[in-house]
């Protein structure tokens, strides 16, 4: 499954380029999200907690860089998890780039998705609508945790410990997954009157 989402920020290109490849620091803004060792440079480990309905899900996993080029600001990163009680596994190629536009930066992520076992019958048709809503909760996120940096440095003497960002909601919910429920039965009454009209 092909996801593509985006977002913008007010910070220059350069500058935000630098703050997301600061992963022990953007982490915690990823929902549901926990960063568990940094292995080095360019390969982590850490975990993912997702709730659909009644059903909880725990993934362990790790994340690699496969490619960077600082120039272009693009970044490829590779993702892969098991289901801790067996449900499932899932496999995402991240592309992530930044183009610079008037007195914005646009961050664009096109997220190849594989789910296999449980999981991906639990998930179907509800990914796309409940990635945009992640992608949102994670652009809120990091634009509060750039300011509350940024004032700490400002108002600091740069010696004292960095501000920890806010942390986003986990995944997951009640509301969560109404809110991708409802928006999959609007599409699926869309393509029926669409059609009936046509």
């Amino acid at each position: 499954m092909l996801i593509e989402n985006e977002f913008t920020s007010p910070a220059p290109v350069d500058h935000l380029w630098a703050y997301l490849l600061d992963v022990e620091r953007v982490a915690p803004c990823m929902p549901g999200a926990e960063l568990t060792e940094t292995i080095d440079d360019r390969n982590w480990k850490g975990k993912v907690l997702m709730k659909l309905g009644p059903v909880s899900l725990s993934f362990a996993g790790s994340v690699s860089m496969d490619e960077r080029d600082d120039v272009g600001h693009r970044v490829i990163l590779h993702a892969k998890g098991m289901e801790q009680k067996g449900k499932g596994a899932a496999n995402a190629v991240v592309t992530s780039w930044l183009e610079p536009g008037d007195g914005v930066t646009t961050v664009k992520m096109q997220a190849d998705i594989t789910l296999t076992g449980a999981v991906a019958q639990l998930s179907r048709g509800l990914l796309p609508d409940i990635s945009k809503k992640l992608t949102q909760q994670f652009a809120d996120c990091l634009q509060a945790s750039m300011a509350s940096s940024e004032a700490a440095g400002a108002t600091g003497d740069g010696d004292g410990p960095v501000a920890a960002p806010p942390r986003a909601q986990a995944i997951g919910g009640f509301r969560l997954g109404a809110w991708a429920l409802v928006r999959a039965v609007g599409r699926f009454f869309r393509r029926l009157f669409g059609k009936t009209s046509g």
